[in-house]
């Protein structure tokens, strides 16, 4: 495939007009990637139209998408374009960041709050690439790593599944840990295990530890605590204290792993 024919064909929808200037001018900025802004649209009706028509022809392969608009919001709108027979790709782009979980739900590439910098809609634009054009090899397709979307003080992050070592709710919040940092989680313990999936022990009611993770299972004690089970969490050397409760389902689990 030439270069012309992998030209992104971008459509803004924004109701405010100065927002889908600045995209316009961001975008010119981007030269990284090739794309043409072939449209713009106030309101998701409008849009909606715009993408119907084109998907008679030359279709969209990229919708900048804010989600606060009068009438129907960008959201309710992603959800209609994946009816569409070529449905576009989907970047919000919003001033709202409590979104987030939702947009991806609806297959978002990505999410990018407002004031948008360059760098940022550069990566979204590398991302819609990717998506739009995978590379490949003559075995297969390169598959992206999966991620956990999360919300963290008003910030929109991905981390990759495989750099989670544990997650521990503590009062109104969630820590999440990696090798190198933590993060500090507005999401409930209940919803980020569900996202993770497979791959992760539930070792006590406020906490899931990443089985590969797991060194050993001993029992400990602590400082004016009674003796009592608790897993060894690598590279970062924590102990995790896992409840009477879990532990035959943390053994069983270590020992399974141990036999594959």
């Amino acid at each position: 495939m030439n270069d012309a024919s992998r030209l992104l064909r971008v459509l803004i929808v924004d109701d405010e007009a100065l927002a889908r200037l600045r995209l316009r001018s961001l975008l010119q900025a981007c030269v990284e990637t090739p794309l043409e802004v072939v449209g713009e649209a106030e309101t998701a009706e409008q849009a909606l139209q715009m993408l119907q028509r084109q998907s008679d022809g030359t279709p969209f392969d990229l919708v900048l998408l804010d989600i606060r608009m009068p009438g129907r919001d960008g959201l309710q709108l992603a959800s209609a374009l994946r009816t569409l027979q070529h449905p576009p790709a989907v970047v919000f782009v919003t001033a709202h960041a409590h979104h987030a979980l939702r947009a991806f739900d609806l297959d978002a590439v990505d999410y990018l709050t407002k004031p948008v910098m360059r760098p940022r809609l550069q990566a979204a634009l590398h991302r819609v690439q990717q998506r739009r054009w995978p590379v490949t090899t003559a075995a297969a397709p390169l598959a992206e790593a999966p991620m956990l979307v999360v919300a963290e003080r008003g910030r929109v992050l991905r981390v990759p599944h495989a750099e989670v070592l544990y997650l521990k709710a503590e009062m109104k919040y969630v820590t999440l840990r990696t090798a190198s940092r933590s993060y500090v989680l507005d999401d409930p313990l209940s919803d980020l295990e569900q996202r993770l999936g497979a791959g992760f022990i539930r070792i006590h009611r406020n906490a899931l530890v990443a089985a590969g993770a797991v060194r050993e299972l001993q029992r400990r004690s602590g400082e004016g605590a009674d003796e009592g089970w608790a897993v060894r969490v690598a590279p970062i050397d924590e102990w995790l204290p896992v409840s009477r409760r879990q532990a035959p389902a943390v053994r069983e689990a270590l020992a399974r792993g141990a036999r594959e």
